[in-house]
């Protein structure tokens, strides 16, 4: 079925045939331009998330903007490293070939942006796909409609419109996009849109990433040298962009203990985060729609007892820093992701009842652990399975490239960030490269008919995995030397 997208589509796969991403240059070159945007445009860009999310300057600088810049750079860096060949380890059979691995672009990319990280969550992957050599459809969430529109105004003026195009629309023309055949699909959101995402990449076969979140726990215990450091990490990773973020602790795990230390603890740092009154603060931001607040305000009156906060605004789409007790497992807070600043406490008696309770539910983006005990960490590391792991501090894990981001299960497919971006967006093709050696010629010989026991016996010695006692170099010259004497001896009884 043809679509609105079909015609430019097809321009743009010619654009990838015709080899122009392929060029390193080019792909540097384009790298440069999206970092010349950033730096040009980054009071466009505070105003922009600023009328989408009431997100604080600070916040769009330190998280979007210069993340962005951050990765741009890293893949400069890099670039020339992540395109070479990869040599692989060689067997007997294979010593005087040449295997290795060729990371090529997939062609034609997808990428599907989220609302709540609009600048990071698009333009990284952008940045990956960009250094891989692709061409590439953004399409950006349409619940930063400024953001967006910033997209399709400015970056055609910076990158090759050949090769890069910013598609604007809802979720009618994000479903008309995925009946198109791309050749890699990256999405950043729900769960619930990234199945049916995933849904339509399988009908073409398409590979994809889906980088999508769910409640992500954090268990914490009294064994801190200072519980309000602790504290503070805490509440500032679940309260920057209102809680709006796929990392962001979800809810609590604690004894009893450890929870009657919270309240003061809690007011003190919310008051210094956000003074008196949060609602006017510059530095706490706005849920991004009517249905989002709605749906917040309904999980924030079935469940448990605000100790903190609970206050609400639906004319400013203001929810107040809150924190949750005597919430039960079985309230509707606890059964989706909660995205927002509310933050539930749940009791338990300890770590090995916190893990039996985190393992009941679904795989985590993420998962938090505050404890000074190292059997209590190892205990996590071993008995859980999360997309990361992040030991007394939170979110933080996400600003490191060296490491892959990405879920597991239920929070996703696929992981990116710095040289696993590059990854992510490029095929890993395998070559051989084998000549003509004689010695090898003979040993290979033995696969060829007429069959027999005594020629499978000998085959499969040969190919058998063994720890080889010479050195590669050492082994291509006795290859060599053995080729050469089976060449002259060959040529002698002839």
């Amino acid at each position: 079925m043809k679509t609105k997208y079909s015609d430019l589509i097809a321009t743009t796969r010619q654009a990838f045939a015709s080899g122009v991403t392929r060029d390193i240059e080019f792909r540097k070159c384009q790298l440069k331009a999206l970092y010349r945007f950033l730096v040009d445009n980054e009071s466009l860009i505070v105003s922009a998330l600023n009328e989408d999310l009431r997100k604080p300057s600070f916040e769009t600088r330190m998280a979007e903007i210069d993340f962005c810049l951050n990765d741009i750079l890293g893949q400069l860096f890099n670039i020339d490293k992540y395109v070479s060949r990869k040599t692989v380890p060689k067997t007997l059979v294979t010593i005087a070939d040449n295997p290795f691995i060729l990371p090529e672009p997939y062609g034609l990319v997808l990428i599907i942006g989220a609302w709540n990280y609009p600048i990071q969550v698009t333009l990284s992957p952008l940045i990956g796909a960009i250094a891989a050599g692709n061409v590439v459809f953004v399409k950006p969430s349409e619940l930063s409609p400024m953001t967006a529109k910033l997209f399709h105004e400015l970056l055609p003026k910076y990158l090759d419109n050949r090769c890069f195009h910013i598609v604007l629309g809802d979720a009618e023309d994000t479903k008309q996009l995925l009946t198109e055949q791309f050749d890699y699909i990256f999405f950043t959101g729900s769960n619930r849109v990234g199945r049916i995402v995933h849904q339509s990449a399988a009908q073409h076969l398409t590979p994809a990433t889906l980088e999508l979140g769910g409640k992500s726990p954090l268990y914490i215990d009294d064994s801190l040298p200072d519980m309000e450091m602790g504290w503070r990490r805490i509440l500032w990773a679940k309260m920057i962009n209102a809680g709006q973020t796929c990392v962001a602790p979800d809810y609590i795990l604690c004894t009893a203990s450890v929870q009657k230390t919270l309240i003061p603890i809690a007011t003190k740092i919310l008051k210094q985060f956000f003074g008196d009154n949060p609602k006017e603060s510059p530095d706490f931001g706005r849920i991004v729609s009517d249905r989002h607040f709605e749906r917040l305000e309904k999980l924030l009156s079935t469940s448990g007892k605000a100790v903190i906060g609970g206050d609400i605004d639906l004319t400013d789409r203001y929810i107040s820093p809150t924190i949750l007790f005597d919430v039960e497992p079985t309230d509707s807070i606890m059964q989706e992701e909660i995205f927002g600043p509310i933050l539930p406490v749940i009791v338990v008696k300890d770590v090995t009842e916190a893990i039996d309770f985190v393992n009941k539910r679904e795989k985590p983006l993420t998962l938090y652990i505050f404890s000074t005990q190292q059997q209590v960490i190892d205990k996590f590391l071993k008995e859980t399975s999360s997309g990361s792991i992040c030991v007394n501090d939170a979110m933080i894990q996400l600003t490191i490239d060296s490491l892959p981001f990405g879920g597991v299960g239920n929070s996703g497919i696929g992981a990116y960030h710095g040289m696993y971006s590059f990854e992510t967006f490029s095929h890993q093709k395998s070559v051989l490269i084998r000549g003509f050696n004689p010695f090898l010629e003979w040993v290979g010989s033995k696969r060829y008919p007429p069959y027999s026991d005594n020629r499978l016996k000998r085959l499969l010695r040969l190919l058998r995995k063994r720890r080889s006692i010479i050195p590669e170099n050492i082994m291509y010259y006795i290859v060599f030397i053995l080729g050469f004497i089976t060449c002259f001896l060959y040529n002698q009884f002839e």
